[in-house]
C-alpha cells in the first residue's frame, strides 16, 4: 500500500470519491461506496460509524462533551490478505458507546481527525480490551491508524477509520487532507440519506396513522385488508381505504387515492378520509358523496386531485351501490371463481369540475367477492393498466379462497419497491344472513299491532339469547310502531338485525321526519322519543322512496 502522493493520484481519488459516493439515498449503501473508493487505493482496511440516532430515528442527538455517543458500524472495507480476520474484529452493524480515552470518542469529541503513523502494542491491547476480542489487537498492533470525523453542516455524524498493514507505508500529514475530503463528501451523503429517511418516516408514520387500524366485520360481510407503502420517498402517496358502518347494519366500502407524494398527499389523504366518514354519517347516497367530496377536495385545496370509489351495501338485500370519481374499476369475483371487471361510469377525479356523480346499483350473489384496489396494484412504468388489472384477475379467481391468503398472494405477487408506488387493497366476501342474524315483520295500520310487535321482539331476543335487553328493546319497539301508525299510512315494516350491535327498524310510509320535543306538565304525549334517546345506545332515522326508516341501536350485552 502507497500513499497516493502526486496531486494527480489525489484528484482521481477524489474524482472515483465524487462519482461514486451518494448514488444512494440509503446510509449503508454509501458507507459501502466509501469503503470501494478508499480501500485499497487509500487504506489497506476501513470502517465507518455513524451516531445510532440517526439511523434509527434520523435525528441528531445531543452532542456528548467526551464524544461517548452510541454509534454503529455501516460499512467495513478490507484488502487482502487476511480480510475475514478484520471482517470477525469489526462486524458490520455492531453498536457501541466508546470510552472516552479511545481515540474514536476524542476524535468525535474534537471534531479533529487522529494519526498514529504506527499503534503501538499497548495503545491496540487496550482498545483490543476494550472491545473484550482479541481479534482487534491483532489486526490494529503496528498498523498505521487514522480516524477522521464526519461532518456535515456543524455536526459531527460519526466517524472514519482508514488502516495501513505493518508492511505498507504509514499514513502523512498530507493523507490527513485527503482522508478529511473523502470524509467530507461521504458525511454530505450521509446526512441527505438522514433528511430522506426521516421525511419518508415521518410520511409512512403520517399515513399509517391515518388508514384504519381494526377494520369492522359488517354483518353480511367477510372484509380482509392489505396497504404495501413504496420504497421510496417519491412513492409515500396518499392511498387510503376504509370501513364505514351505516345505520341498520349497512356498510360504506371506500378506497382512495391522493395524487401526489410526500407529506403532502398523506395529509390531503387524512382531511379526504375524515371528511368522506363526515359525508357518510348523513346517509347519502354513494353518487351524492362523492358529489359532495369533490366540493371539499376543492375546498381543503385546489391543487390536490384525488380518484375514489365508494360503495354502500345492505346485508338484507345484498344490494351494492357504487360510483366512481376516475378511480380504477372494481373487481368482481363471482361464486365460481370467474371474474368481472364492474363497468362504471368512471367521472372525474376529485377536485376538478362539478359534474353530477352517476351511480350503479347491482345485487351480489352469495359467496361473491369484490375488490377494490388503487392503481399502484396494476400499474407501473414497465405494464400498462389493463395489463396489471388481467394480472390481478388471474390472481383473485377461483372458488371459496381464504381472503386473507388472497391479499398476501397479491401483495407478494409485486415488484421491488423501488419499482412500484404503494398500494391499498380491500377485499369483501359477501355472506347471505340466516335467521339468527335477521328477521322481520309485517304489521297491518291497526293500533293492536303494537303488543303484535311487542311479542314478536321479545320471542326474538329470547332465541338470540339476549334477554337482558328485551325489556328496554320492547318498550322503544312499542313507542316506534305506534307512532308508526298513528303518524304514518299503509303497511308497517318491523326489522331485527343481530351483527356488532342489535339493530331495530321501523319502516312506514311517512315522509314526515321525527322531531324531539320537550313535554309539557300537562301533556298526554310527546315523551316517547325523549324514552328512546334515553334507552338506545344510537337512534336516528333514513328517508326511503316509499317513506322513512326509524331504527335504533343497542349494544349488545
Amino acid at each position: 500500500m502507497s500513499s497516493p502522493a502526486t496531486l494527480h493520484e489525489q484528484l482521481s481519488l477524489l474524482n472515483a470519491a465524487s462519482k461514486r459516493i451518494g448514488s444512494t439515498l440509503d446510509m449503508f449503501e454509501t458507507g459501502r461506496e466509501l469503503m470501494d473508493v478508499a480501500v485499497p487505493r487509500f487504506a489497506d482496511a476501513a470502517g465507518i460509524l455513524v451516531q445510532d440516532r440517526l439511523v434509527t430515528e434520523g435525528e441528531f442527538p445531543l452532542r456528548s462533551i467526551d464524544g461517548s455517543a452510541l454509534v454503529r458500524r455501516i460499512a467495513v472495507g478490507v484488502s487482502d490478505p487476511a480480510p475475514d480476520e478484520y471482517a470477525k474484529a469489526f462486524p458490520v452493524d455492531e453498536l457501541v458507546a466508546y470510552e472516552p480515552w479511545t481515540p474514536y470518542a476524542r476524535c468525535m469529541a474534537s471534531g479533529n481527525p487522529i494519526l498514529y503513523p504506527r499503534l503501538g502494542r499497548r495503545t491496540a491491547e487496550e482498545i483490543g480490551r476494550f472491545w473484550k476480542r482479541d481479534s482487534v489487537s491483532r489486526v490494529l498492533e503496528d498498523s498505521s491508524f487514522l480516524v477522521v470525523p464526519l461532518k456535515a453542516r456543524g455536526r459531527v455524524l460519526g466517524f472514519v477509520i482508514f488502516t495501513r498493514r505493518p508492511d505498507s507505508p504509514p499514513f502523512e500529514e498530507q493523507d490527513i487532507n485527503l482522508a478529511e475530503e473523502l470524509a467530507a463528501r461521504t458525511a454530505v451523503c450521509l446526512d441527505n440519506a438522514r433528511l430522506y429517511s426521516r421525511e419518508r418516516r415521518t410520511a409512512l408514520t403520517l399515513q399509517s396513522s391515518l388508514l384504519p387500524v381494526d377494520l369492522s366485520q359488517p354483518l353480511g360481510l367477510t372484509i380482509a385488508s392489505r396497504y404495501l407503502p413504496a420504497s421510496d420517498l417519491v412513492g409515500v402517496g396518499g392511498d387510503w381505504y376504509d370501513v364505514i358502518p351505516l345505520p341498520g347494519c349497512r356498510v360504506a366500502l371506500v378506497v382512495g387515492d391522493v395524487m401526489g407524494h410526500g407529506i403532502r398527499a398523506a395529509a390531503t389523504m387524512g382531511q379526504l378520509r375524515t371528511a368522506a366518514r363526515t359525508l357518510a354519517s348523513l346517509d347519502l347516497t354513494p353518487a351524492e358523496v362523492l358529489f359532495r367530496l369533490n366540493r371539499m377536495s376543492q375546498d381543503l385545496d385546489a391543487t390536490q386531485i384525488a380518484t375514489c370509489v365508494y360503495a354502500t351495501y345492505d346485508p338484507v338485500t345484498r344490494t351494492c351501490a357504487i360510483a366512481c370519481a376516475g378511480h380504477v374499476p372494481p373487481i368482481l369475483v363471482r361464486p365460481g371463481g370467474e371474474t368481472e371487471l364492474l363497468e362504471l361510469p368512471p367521472g372525474l377525479p376529485l377536485g376538478i369540475g362539478n359534474d353530477p356523480v352517476e351511480m350503479r346499483e347491482l345485487v351480489l350473489p352469495h359467496d361473491a367477492v369484490l375488490a377494490f384496489y388503487t392503481d399502484g396494484l396494476v400499474e407501473s412504468r414497465d405494464r400498462d393498466i389493463d395489463e396489471g388489472i388481467g394480472m390481478v384477475r388471474d390472481l383473485l379467481a377461483g372458488e371459496n379462497q381464504d381472503l386473507e391468503a388472497i391479499c398476501d398472494l397479491t401483495i407478494d405477487a409485486q415488484r421491488p419497491g423501488h419499482e412500484r408506488d404503494d398500494i391499498a387493497l380491500l377485499l369483501a366476501r359477501v355472506r347471505e344472513l340466516s335467521e339468527d342474524d335477521f328477521v322481520e315483520l309485517t304489521l297491518s295500520p291497526d293500533p293492536r299491532s303494537a303488543s303484535q310487535a311487542r311479542r314478536f321482539v321479545r320471542a326474538t331476543l329470547s332465541e338470540w339469547q339476549l334477554d337482558s335487553i328485551a325489556d328496554a328493546t320492547e318498550l322503544m319497539i312499542s313507542e316506534l310502531v305506534t307512532n308508526a301508525i298513528k303518524h304514518g299510512a299503509g303497511m308497517v315494516e318491523l326489522r331485527l338485525l343481530r351483527g356488532p350491535s342489535l339493530v331495530c327498524e321501523v319502516a312506514d310510509r311517512s315522509p314526515a321526519s321525527p322531531i324531539m320535543r320537550e313535554a309539557g306538565s300537562g301533556d298526554d304525549t310527546g315523551r316517547g322519543l325523549q324514552l328512546i334517546n334515553w334507552l338506545a345506545h344510537r337512534w336516528g332515522y333514513r328517508p326511503t322512496p316509499k317513506g322513512k326508516i326509524v331504527w335504533v341501536e343497542q349494544r349488545l350485552p
